[in-house]
C-alpha cells in the first residue's frame, strides 16, 4: 500500500514535472529546423558555449570550463570547433598573456540571431493554436517563472559552481537565455 501525497509540496513537485516537462519538449523542437536554415550544424554543448560566451564576452577557458562544469579538454575541443567554423575568436588576454580570450565573431552572432528568429517562427506557430486566453495565462506564468528563476540565480554564490552543482544557462544576467536582451554589437 503507498503513501498518498497531497498538499502543497505534492503541487509544487508536480508543476515542476509538467515545466521539465515542457523544457524537455521544446528542447525536441528546436532540433526540427528544417535543412537549408543554416550551412553548419551547431551541437547543443557548441551552442550553450556560444551562448555563455556571449554573455561572457572576453571570458576564458577555464572560466568558461567552470561554468560549464566540462572538463578543459572537451571545453578547448568544443572552442576548436567553433573557431573552425568562424563562430568564435580566441585572443590573448591583455591582463595576462598566458590567459586566452573567447569572443563571438560577427559569424557566430548573426549565427545565434537567425536561431533564435527561427525558434521564436517556430514557437508561434505552436502557440497560436491557443487561445487568446490561455495565451494570456500562459504569458502571466512565464512572468512568474522567469521573476522566480532570476531571484534564484541572484541567491546562488557569485563564486564558479562546484561539481556537482548546476547553474540555468542565464546564471548571472536575470534574463531568460536567447531572449537577446544580452546581445552587444560590435
Amino acid at each position: 500500500m503507498g503513501v498518498e501525497r497531497s498538499g502543497p509540496d505534492q503541487r509544487l513537485r508536480d508543476v515542476a514535472r509538467a515545466m521539465r516537462g515542457v523544457i524537455e519538449l521544446l528542447e525536441v523542437y528546436w532540433t526540427r529546423v528544417p535543412d537549408g536554415f543554416s550551412p553548419v550544424t551547431v551541437s547543443a554543448p557548441q551552442l550553450r558555449v556560444m551562448y555563455v560566451i556571449e554573455r561572457r564576452e572576453g571570458i576564458n577557458l577555464r572560466q568558461l570550463g567552470a561554468e560549464l562544469e566540462a572538463a578543459p579538454s572537451s571545453v578547448s575541443r568544443l572552442c576548436d570547433r567553433l573557431e573552425a567554423i568562424g563562430f568564435v575568436r580566441r585572443s590573448s588576454s591583455t591582463a595576462s598573456r598566458r590567459e586566452v580570450e573567447l569572443r563571438l565573431t560577427a559569424q557566430g552572432r548573426a549565427h545565434l540571431d537567425r536561431l533564435r528568429a527561427r525558434r521564436e517562427e517556430r514557437l508561434t506557430a505552436a502557440l497560436a493554436r491557443a487561445s487568446p486566453t490561455s495565451r494570456a495565462r500562459l504569458m502571466e506564468a512565464v512572468e512568474t517563472i522567469r521573476v522566480a528563476l532570476t531571484a534564484a540565480v541572484r541567491a546562488e554564490p557569485a563564486d564558479p559552481p562546484g561539481p556537482g552543482t548546476r547553474q540555468p544557462p542565464d546564471a548571472g544576467t536575470g534574463r531568460p537565455p536567447g531572449d537577446g536582451t544580452e546581445r552587444r554589437t560590435g
